[in-house]
């Protein structure tokens, strides 16, 4: 295979994809990637998907095509290894748009993540491990434009005609290092990851530095939010090229009453006060009228009130976790989350047997670390194990 300009086969009717879901039915591995528009449209979707064997690179085309179903067979097969890298939003994405379910996967950014690699990018993985420079400037191009420039299908093959290599490659590696059965443990439960459609919630839940805001504010913020989405839905674009979130959150803030008001707002162009500044005013007079009893409240973390020793036990697992990442040469939360160390430190276990009722730990942390974790909190229990001076840790 030329590494430089691999060939490819473009995918684009239904007789085709038969065939070729057949053919790969065969298959031991393949390599996945898909591309979508979400940078470019209101409702995202999937515009490309890419696999690869190990002869041979297929670009599938969703879009002239009405029906994927030949190829669910394929991803679901748990004796064909699918091997993705960042595989979250591909899964999510798959099954949205075709109901498609993943079984046998493969994470080469969760393996990266487990070999202690700090850079697991796609780039500069394959730079470092196969000496392949890949070159990433139509990631953020609009994948649903038809037809795609033949750079853009070249483009699209190279990232996925390398991950079979690299795969194996970083499985040698975690073989080394006897992490293999963690990665595959942690790819496991990300398969089972599904798309969740948005439940009408307020849009306020979901935006960042909301929970700061007084009922009034956040009234605003809503109302704005609301038209924000509303008017990108019109469009047919994302909401964030509709208002950016800094300007809205400068309105929820300083409630703006006059054109004028809107013009001193940072990140709101002229354009923009123009075409959408009527309706953001209304939506703020809206909202500054409203009666007192009818205004939202973001909802309030009520944090559980914690004994000193479930604290101390807090401290020690993290200081614990910190030595140990350091040892392992691997991200701390890999190791354990706070949400695992905070359910240890709630049910301290005292035997291995106790930690099978920790259900937020993995298999590998319970064979691995499991004792560890034990006789750290069995000598917590017992005082051995104190907290320095003012770094006493809460459950949060």
């Amino acid at each position: 295979m030329n590494k430089e300009h691999p060939p490819y086969i473009l995918v684009k009717d239904k007789g085709h994809l038969n065939r070729i879901a057949a053919e790969l039915k065969g298959e031991a591995a393949l390599g996945v990637d898909v591309e979508a528009d979400s940078l470019y449209h209101y409702q995202e979707k999937v515009c490309l998907i890419q696999i690869s064997t190990p002869l041979q690179n297929i670009l599938v085309d969703p879009l002239s095509l009405d029906d994927l179903s030949p190829l669910a067979p394929v991803f679901s097969d748990p004796h064909i290894r699918k091997v993705f890298h960042g595989a979250d939003y591909d899964l999510r994405s798959l099954y949205r748009d075709f109901g498609i379910e993943v079984n046998a996967l493969f994470d080469t950014q969760i393996a990266a993540r487990f070999l202690g690699i700090a850079e697991t990018g796609l780039a500069p993985l394959l730079k470092k491990r196969q000496g392949v420079a890949v070159d990433k400037k139509y990631q953020k191009r609009d994948w649903s434009e038809r037809p795609l420039p033949p750079a853009m299908l070249a483009y699209a093959v190279h990232d996925t005609c390398h991950l079979l290599p690299l795969s194996r490659i970083l499985e040698r590696e975690l073989r080394d290092k006897d992490r293999l059965l963690w990665v595959e443990e942690e790819c496991e439960r990300l398969s089972q990851v599904r798309f969740v459609p948005p439940n009408g919630d307020p849009l306020f839940l979901k935006f960042k530095g909301a929970r700061k805001l007084d009922p009034r504010s956040l009234a605003v913020l809503e109302s704005i939010l609301q038209l924000r989405d509303e008017t990108a839905r019109r469009r047919d674009r994302p909401p964030f090229k509709i208002i950016g979130n800094e300007p809205i959150m400068e309105i929820a803030e300083r409630k703006p009453m006059i054109e004028k008001d809107l013009a001193d707002i940072k990140g709101l162009s002229a354009k923009q006060v123009r075409v959408l500044g009527p309706a953001i005013l209304k939506k703020a007079e809206e909202s500054l009228a409203l009666p007192e009893n009818q205004l939202p409240a973001f909802p309030r973390k009520t944090e559980p009130r914690t004994s000193a020793k479930v604290s101390r036990r807090v401290w020690a697992l993290r200081t614990w976790r910190e030595q140990r990442a350091k040892e392992m040469g691997m991200d701390a939360a890999l190791v354990c989350t706070n949400a695992q160390i905070e359910a240890l430190a709630l049910a301290c276990p005292k035997s291995r047997e106790d930690l099978e009722g920790v259900d937020v730990l993995r298999a590998w942390q319970r064979r691995v670390l499991g004792k560890e974790i034990c006789d750290l909190l069995k000598r917590s229990q017992e005082g051995r194990v104190r907290p320095q001076r003012g770094r006493r840790s809460r459950v949060r």
